[in-house]
């Protein structure tokens, strides 16, 4: 898909807006939402997306809203951080279908990253593409969840 096009009100994070689909929330305010990716690339990976715009990349999102969602990803990679003390952080925004973009709804992802470990973008597809179990996600996001919510913004 390219950059030009409309936003669909069908897409997994319009659903999860909409409450029709779950998600293991690690952060929530009036403007954004932080959840654990179910196609975790490592362990943390988490996703920050904006509430209140409908824009598919970066170059569609009000700036208010682009701000609020950058803010959301400092305190999500602090929390990360001190929770899980990876040796980095690999945040990532992609636009368009040819970048890797698969849901066309502005996120940013957060990775954990430790020495030795597959750094690739694609990892996730490269070990056989296995969904990560629900009941992990939720045991892993209430471990996180207060590292995220004493976070400085």
């Amino acid at each position: 898909m390219s950059l030009d096009g409309v936003y669909e009100d069908n897409n997994v994070f319009a659903l999860i807006l909409q409450g029709k689909l779950p998600n293991h929330t690690l952060w929530e305010d009036d403007a954004t939402l932080a959840f654990l990716d179910v196609n975790p690339q490592g362990k943390g990976h988490s996703l920050v997306i904006s509430k209140t715009s409908r824009a598919r990349n970066i170059l569609e999102i009000e700036p208010p809203a682009l701000c609020a969602v950058m803010t959301t990803v400092k305190r999500v990679a602090t929390g990360l951080r001190t929770a899980l003390k990876p040796d980095g952080l690999h945040i990532a925004q992609f636009n368009g279908g040819d970048t890797g973009q698969s849901v066309f709804h502005l996120h940013v992802h957060i990775v954990p990253r430790w020495t030795g470990k597959n750094l690739g973008i694609l990892s996730y597809y490269e070990e056989g593409g296995r969904r990560a179990e629900q009941a992990d996600l939720a045991a892993l996001a209430a471990e996180i969840r207060p590292f995220i919510a004493a976070a400085k913004p």
